[in-house]
């Protein structure tokens, strides 16, 4: 697996040229498409395939494929992207191990390095 990993994440640039292909016919299919307002003038026309029903289907079933495409590739890049010895890693295994354990919650005595107690405001004068 770290074989194919390695492989794809020298081809991102083709991967990535691709994925934004997917996205941009994704994206003309979708306008294509005929909505409530009437689309984007894909009417008059009576063929067979690009009748309201046969454009509905076609359009519809491309826009799954290319979904479909994009959905896959947007794994298989963040897959390939991914380092399996950085991955183990917790960001706990990072944290400082000492003496930054809280006070128990009885103990009220002040540390030596804690700041002094505040003291009474002044009275107002006038």
């Amino acid at each position: 697996m770290d074989a194919v990993r390695h492989f794809l994440h020298e081809w991102r640039l083709v991967l990535l040229v691709i994925h934004v292909g997917v996205t941009s016919a994704m994206i003309v299919v979708i306008l294509l498409q005929r909505s409530e307002g009437g689309g984007l003038g894909m009417g008059g026309r009576s063929d067979a395939l690009f009748s309201v029903r046969g454009q509905a289907n076609i359009l519809s079933r491309m826009t799954a494929i290319f979904a479909s495409i994009f959905f896959f590739l947007s794994l298989l890049m963040a897959w390939s992207m991914t380092d399996p010895g950085r991955a183990a890693k917790s960001i706990m295994d990072r944290a400082p191990v000492g003496s930054g354990a809280p006070a128990a919650p009885g103990s009220m005595a002040p540390s030596p390095t804690a700041p002094a107690a505040p003291t009474q405001p002044a009275a107002p004068t006038r």
